[in-house]
């Protein structure tokens, strides 16, 4: 069974990332489960979906030490679902800070050491940097396709696959943008 944490805040397009794993894993054969928690996402708090896939899935909740992958759309969101990663799992972070309401108000500070903690303690990591993709895109929205273009570079499904799931789940107007946005994620060094 493979086990995927997509986690970010409000805004992010952390479900939808969810449900392009969703629809790939189902055209792939699978059973797939889905789990969403959103939090105080409309007020940029935490977001987070868990999907599993396998022959069979009786549940979408993944226990602590059980998540193949992480994928954090922000640094800090990745230190919170660090619990949940497997010892031989892989987490992939986003390289982007974006401050919580503590830090705002002055009660509390972003810590610094995240990318220097994660490479002296985690055996399966990649810091990825979205913001010149994102840039070349012309849309800071593609994040969330952007992320699953990396993530798609560890699980074994054809390309066309991802491209069917985000034609069946983006408008229409957006899908070329979309479609370019996985591309780019998937240059993005493994």
């Amino acid at each position: 069974m493979k086990s995927v944490i997509f986690a970010g805040v409000g805004g992010q397009g952390v479900i939808l990332a969810s449900k392009v794993l969703m629809e790939t894993a189902m055209e792939a054969g699978y059973d797939v489960r889905e789990s969403e928690v959103h939090g105080m996402a409309q007020r940029g708090g935490s977001v987070e979906c868990t999907v599993r896939f396998d022959k069979k899935v009786y549940s979408p909740l993944i226990p602590k030490a059980g998540a193949d992958y992480i994928v954090a759309f922000e640094k800090l969101e990745a230190m919170r679902k660090l619990e949940y990663l497997k010892a031989d799992g892989t987490i992939i972070i986003n390289n982007l800070q974006i401050d919580p309401v503590p830090v705002i108000n002055g009660e509390a500070e972003y810590p610094s050491d995240i990318e220097a903690w994660v490479i002296e303690n985690l055996y399966g990591y990649q810091f990825v940097d979205t913001a010149e993709v994102l840039k070349e895109l012309g849309n800071a929205k593609a994040l969330n396709i952007v992320m699953l273009g990396v993530l798609s570079q560890y699980l074994d499904f054809p390309e066309s696959a991802w491209h069917n799931a985000i034609r069946s789940l983006v408008k229409e107007k957006f899908i070329d943008l979309n479609i370019a946005a996985f591309t780019k994620g998937r240059q993005l060094k493994k």
